[in-house]
């Protein structure tokens, strides 16, 4: 099978994201895959799929420093991006795709480790989706169903400014961010840490096409985007740029919001499960959910499995028991996917914002 291998090089932040954006919303069931790799200019903020940002980002941080922030289609948390990373994103069509999310990980991430290791640096993949080298991680990855195209994105790590990244996100004090800076500099490294040396990008995106090669058993052939896939991504820009879009997560709690009345309850409390934080807000009303808000930085396929299974829960009593029978029965129904989160930890986190209330 061919590996279309389509390397943008350095480009803006914007559409560092909307590259695999705009390729995936191209790409049909005939279409072979699609590899891109591309690097960021300038400096910016990209947040998961269902983070809220309120939560997440110190955006007034990010104003005075200039730094844009856009929300990916992709689950995760929020990261701070710069042109010291390169970019890799599979772009494939679903039935060209394994068929279940959790097994996205491994095979795609092998390619990455393989190449690490090539350059001498004893990179291993860790359940659920990063890579570690000796306890210390460099790197993530994260899925998403985009249009008819399954999506697997991750990095090379060349460097990482983690000062940067502790002023990026939201924290209760500075204090705090001191130790989240210094906790960011004793548990992740990079290519320049762990080498002393910025490899040369030709050489490891050469290294890495071997890989890939190998491990997926595909033939990559360096290639151009079309007319359309360039007007896609354009278009993506847009999107991405909306605010509407950025802000999604906030305009959903402004609804839960007007919501409230005398025997209406807003609480809100977070939960961390193996695939990731879980954030609710809950609307509660007579011992039942009257209304619920789902964030975080977990992966759930398809995009919209997070909205249906909060619709699914409402009017459930809320006990641990009921709770994980509704969202089992809903997560089965709607076939969603959520690697390292189950229905008993959607419960957890619900009965936690009622011991809150």
């Amino acid at each position: 099978m061919r590996l279309r291998v389509i390397d943008f090089g350095f480009v803006s932040a914007l559409r560092s994201q909307a590259v695999y954006h705009g390729l995936a919303e191209t790409t049909t069931e005939d279409s072979d895959p699609v590899l891109s790799l591309v690097s960021p200019m300038e400096p910016y903020v990209c947040v998961g799929l269902h983070q809220d940002i309120a939560h997440e980002v110190n955006t007034d941080y990010c104003a005075a420093q200039g730094l844009p922030i856009y929300r990916r289609h992709v689950g995760g948390g929020a990261v701070y991006l710069d042109r010291n990373q390169l970019f890799t994103h599979f772009i494939y069509p679903h039935r060209k795709a394994p068929q279940f999310a959790a097994n996205l990980y491994p095979l795609f991430i092998e390619p990455v480790v393989r190449t690490y290791r090539e350059m001498g640096i004893n990179a291993v993949y860790r359940p659920i989706n990063d890579i570690q080298v000796d306890g210390r991680k460099i790197g993530g990855t994260g899925a998403a169903s985009i249009g008819e195209a399954t999506v697997m994105v991750g990095s090379f790590m060349i460097d990482f400014d983690t000062a940067s990244m502790a002023h990026c996100l939201k924290v209760p004090s500075e204090k705090f961010r001191d130790k989240l800076r210094q906790t960011l500099d004793d548990y992740m490294t990079t290519i320049v840490k762990l080498t002393g040396q910025e490899p040369d990008r030709t050489d490891l995106k050469a290294r890495f096409l071997v890989h890939c090669a190998e491990v997926l058993g595909v033939t990559p052939e360096i290639s151009a985007p079309t007319e359309a896939e360039l007007d896609a991504i354009a278009e993506a820009e847009r999107a991405l740029s909306d605010p509407d879009w950025t802000d999604v997560q906030k305009r959903k709690l402004v609804a839960l919001g007007v919501k409230i009345s005398a025997d209406t309850h807003l609480t809100e409390a977070a939960v961390k499960a193996p695939g990731g934080m879980i954030r609710v807000n809950l609307l509660a009303r007579d011992g039942a959910v009257a209304d619920l808000v789902i964030s975080g930085d977990f992966t759930c396929l398809p995009p919209g499995g997070v909205d249906g299974l909060a619709a699914a829960l409402r009017g459930t009593a809320l006990n641990a028991g009921a709770l994980a029978q509704a969202a089992d029965a809903a997560i089965d129904g709607l076939g969603i996917e959520m690697p390292g989160v189950g229905a008993e930890d959607l419960a957890a986190a619900i009965m936690a914002a009622v011991s809150d209330a």
